[in-house]
């Protein structure tokens, strides 16, 4: 007997072919170390054995729990075996033959035992070799469809591993391929992570995996797919799935599998030349929960390896495993995202709090202050802040924020005389689009960013009448408009203002609405200037030198006694904003280990409400000599050059005005040419 075959078959289909080489046995059982594994609980783990005796094939029952029945009779003992012969373990049968083309005389009938036969069968000889018959056995169709992997059910490993020699390679495969995805920092390499373990696990050359485009809002829903990730083992570059197996898969988010596909057009298996592409095809869906974001699509070019019910297994659980991938993905970027910004913001907030929201100075009148934060913070009513010009109101409006209810809505701050009346109106209400000549966009104002936070209104004295009167309204609770809108809007916002100014100079002289002034003033702060609380020069002095120290990398170590005198009897007209700015020059130009005296760039101007300062650190003269004014202002300004060493932006810091006045002011009295003279 030259050539011998078990033919074995699964439910209502003859699934593989055995052939049996002369001198090796074949076992047949449900453990994966069998060389025939049956899929079949009636089947023992080690069941039977055909093996060659005496030239012929015997076949012999290893006491199975079941037994071994052939041609109806159940065995005793060693059968030898004969063609047509049909095994039957369990459900499962098997057919001996000595002709392939014996078992397909008639591929809707079971075959019939040979010893029923006189003679040969009709069938035998109408084939040459196995390969043209088992063709011409199958038709091209789907042969498999999945709805849900075995191996990501509820089915206990170890029995699915007793049910196929693949298995146990597949789950530790699976297993290894999910943490290289989980690995994953962007869709590309999770795709081609994902792409190298199919390739690995299942017996195919050629695929891709294709995923939805992205919608406006970002997630996956367009019905266009995009091809991620292609790769191909074979001669023919990787050939896009077929709209048939698409929509299939897409409509019914279920996985299939087609095999001997060569001659169905449908699959997608043939190029333009119309050389084959493929002999076995799996497609299976991408999946997150109801969603289908994609598909796999894997196919082999090689007839001698065949996808096989396993395979598809095995993608099905990739395709799970991608789309729980593709999801965590997402969550992790979306978090790294969120996770950026809050830090921008922490870094920012960190950034305020720690220059402009610090107070410092323990003396009594800060105390004062800061007791009277602390009473105001929890109130929801106007808060009206008083001081000269650099005292740090908005310091004060900072911690009445960050120590009330709303400190973590937003803080927004607004200068209302660095503004026109008609930006101003924009600034605070927001604008539409071609509302005026460049608005080309929409615009939210600062009471809309504000809401559910706290709005400062620096300068509030600055605003024109009109403006007032609308901030009035908003201020009362009612509903605004943008401009050029029709709209209403309502916002939650606490409104705390700052100025300078004499309020109550201005109503009586009809600058400044009286009701505004009186819904403006319901809690009053006043910030005394830093002239009137000197004990906190010194540690102010201090904290300032901390800061540029840390800033500019120097090491000085504090101010000598003349430099504290001076700072001391320095009338600060600036206030603390003057303050920071002499300690800051003071720190980048010293020379020893500390801060002294020739090192501090103090000013000549006055104090508010103070105007004697200026006599009093003149040097003493003769007699009066009256002068005009601007030849007091060109005498100053030279002399405060000059205590400079011509450091425009430093001089214009402490004359209070631009560099662009200052360079006027410079041309108009030319003082270019005083400069060597002094």
């Amino acid at each position: 007997m030259a050539n011998a075959y078990l033919i074995i078959r699964e439910g209502s289909k003859w699934a593989d072919v055995v052939r049996l080489v002369p001198g090796e046995s074949v076992t047949i059982g449900r453990g994966p170390t069998n060389s025939v594994v049956l899929k079949d609980e009636r089947c023992s783990r080690s069941h039977a054995e055909v093996f060659q005796a005496g030239g012929r094939w015997q076949l012999r029952d290893l006491d199975s729990r079941n037994g071994t029945i052939v041609s109806g009779v159940r065995l005793n003992g060693d059968y030898q075996l004969q063609p047509g012969d049909i095994i039957q373990i369990g459900n499962s049968h098997l057919a001996f033959v000595n002709d392939l083309a014996q078992a397909f005389p008639d591929t809707s009938t079971l075959l019939k035992s040979s010893r029923a036969v006189d003679g040969d069968s009709p069938g035998l000889g109408l084939a040459e070799d196995a390969e043209s018959v088992l063709e011409a056995f199958e038709p091209t169709m789907i042969t498999h469809r999945k709805q849900q992997s075995r191996f990501l059910g509820d089915q206990e490993v170890s029995d699915v591993a007793e049910a196929s020699p693949k298995i146990n390679r597949a789950a530790a495969k699976l297993c290894r391929l999910a943490f290289e995805l989980a690995k994953a920092t962007d869709v590309f390499t999770l795709a081609n992570v994902a792409l190298s373990g199919l390739f690995e696990g299942a017996q195919v050359d050629a695929g891709a995996i294709l995923l939805r485009k992205r919608d406006s809002t970002g997630a996956r829903r367009s019905e266009e797919l995009e091809v991620v990730a292609s790769r191909s083992d074979s001669a023919h570059a990787y050939h896009r799935v077929s709209p048939f197996l698409t929509s299939t898969v897409m409509r019914e988010g279920q996985a299939v599998m087609a095999r001997n596909v060569m001659d169905d057009s449908q699959l997608g298996n043939r190029d333009s030349r119309g050389e084959i592409l493929a002999t076995s095809v799996i497609c299976a869906p991408v999946r997150l929960q109801d969603q289908i974001l994609g598909l796999i699509h894997l196919y082999s070019t090689d007839p001698s390896r065949s996808t096989d019910p396993e395979d598809l297994e095995f993608t099905l659980a990739v395709a799970d495993t991608v789309g729980v991938a593709l999801e965590n993905l997402n969550q992790r970027q979306e978090l790294a995202e969120n996770l950026n910004q809050a830090n921008a913001e922490c870094v920012q907030l960190r950034e305020q709090l720690g220059v402009q929201s610090e107070i410092v100075g323990s003396s009594e009148v800060m105390m004062r202050v800061t007791q009277q934060i602390a009473r105001a913070a929890p109130s929801r009513a106007t808060v009206l802040i008083r001081g000269e010009s650099g005292v740090g109101k908005e310091l004060v409006a900072r911690a009445v924020h960050f120590s009330s209810p709303r400190k973590k809505g937003p803080f927004v701050c607004l200068n209302a005389a660095a503004l026109s009346e008609t930006l101003l109106e924009s600034e605070l209400f927001g604008h539409e689009k071609g509302a005026f000549t460049g608005a080309t966009e929409r615009k939210i104002g600062k009471f809309e960013q504000a809401h559910k936070g706290t709005l400062m209104l620096d300068e509030i004295g600055e605003m024109s009448p009109s403006i007032q009167a609308k901030f009035l309204r908003v201020l009362e609770g009612h509903p605004f408009e943008r401009v050029g809108g029709s709209e209403q809007i309502k916002v939650d916002v606490r409104v705390i203002a700052a100025t300078n100014r004499d309020l109550e100079k201005d109503v009586a002289e009809g600058k400044f609405r009286r009701d505004l002034y009186f819904r403006l003033h319901v809690l009053e702060i006043i910030v005394p200037g830093l002239r009137k609380r000197p004990e906190d020069i010194p540690e102010l002095a201090a904290h300032f030198l901390r800061k540029f120290n840390e800033e500019t990398g120097r090491k000085l170590k504090g101010y000598t006694p003349r430099a504290m005198e001076e700072l001391l009897r320095y009338r600060w007209p600036g206030n603390v904003r003057e303050m920071k700015n002499v300690i800051e020059r003071a720190v980048v130009l010293a020379r020893g280990d500390f801060v002294d005296r020739d090192d501090l760039v103090l000013s000549r101007l006055t104090t508010a409400g103070d105007t004697e300062m200026g006599l009093e650190r003149q040097e003493p003269k003769a007699g009066y000599q009256p002068a005009s004014l601007a030849d007091v202002e060109k005498a100053h300004i030279l002399r405060t050059l000059a205590a400079t060493a011509w450091n425009k932006s430093k001089t214009a810091t402490i004359l209070g005005i631009e560099r662009s006045t200052l360079d006027r002011k410079i041309r108009r009295y030319g003082l270019e040419a005083d400069r060597r003279g002094l």
